[in-house]
């Protein structure tokens, strides 16, 4: 169908963009690239990029919209004899048996660590994203037991909760670039998550949510 064709063409085409915005980031630095050079390496006019993303960070962070979807679809989905905390520390797991870049601990990844921490604009960006994703995350958990978005429990369960997958990832990172073993860097993210959930699940007894 042409429509099924045009959108392949506008995925295609928003890839391109994103691969050669990350390969000039990684390059060069964040800050030292211009939208223009990212058009002129991915053969599309400057307006092309800013049809696909609006942001320059957006090109870095070109996989956050994937990612916060893929939170609200393992609440939406979850079994209901599973809690909502356990069905998340259940994700964790998922992504890093599946090999998911979510939870990529490799010289790539590393790479996309150290541009983060070479530009304030990125480090800012990720800040902001943090903060959105905890809210996403409250919204997902009540709607998935049925309470308020505003629920009181819910918010407590969704900044533990990213403070617990910060906390891992961050700690994951750092094992790779000490130990440049992949395994242990995921040993280490999952055990973490696995005990920040215990902890979770303390904090949230009692409620829907445990």
């Amino acid at each position: 169908m042409p429509s099924d064709r045009r959108t392949r063409k506008r995925l295609a085409t928003r890839q391109g963009i994103s691969n050669a915005a990350t390969r000039l980031f990684f390059e060069r630095g964040f800050d030292h690239v211009t939208v223009d050079e990212i058009a002129a390496a991915a053969d599309v006019g400057r307006m092309t990029v800013f049809n696909h993303f609006p942001r320059k960070e957006d090109m870095f962070f070109d996989r956050d919209e994937e990612g916060r979807e893929m939170l609200r679809e393992a609440l939406r989905q979850r079994d209901p004899r599973v809690a909502p905390i356990e069905t998340l520390r259940l994700l964790a797991h998922r992504l890093a048996a599946e090999q998911s870049p979510y939870v990529e601990f490799s010289a790539r990844s590393q790479g996309f660590i150290e541009t983060i921490e070479g530009s304030d604009t990125l480090k800012a960006r990720a800040r902001a994203i943090g903060d959105e994703i905890a809210q996403i995350l409250a919204v997902a958990l009540s709607e998935c037991v049925g309470r308020e978005p505003t629920d009181p429990d819910a918010q407590l369960a969704a900044g533990l909760l990213l403070a617990t997958w910060t906390v891992a990832l961050v700690q994951a990172h750092r094992t790779f670039r000490q130990e440049r073993n992949t395994k242990k860097a995921k040993a280490a993210f999952l055990a973490i998550v696995d005990k920040g959930t215990i902890g979770l699940k303390a904090a949230m007894a009692g409620t829907p949510y445990a």
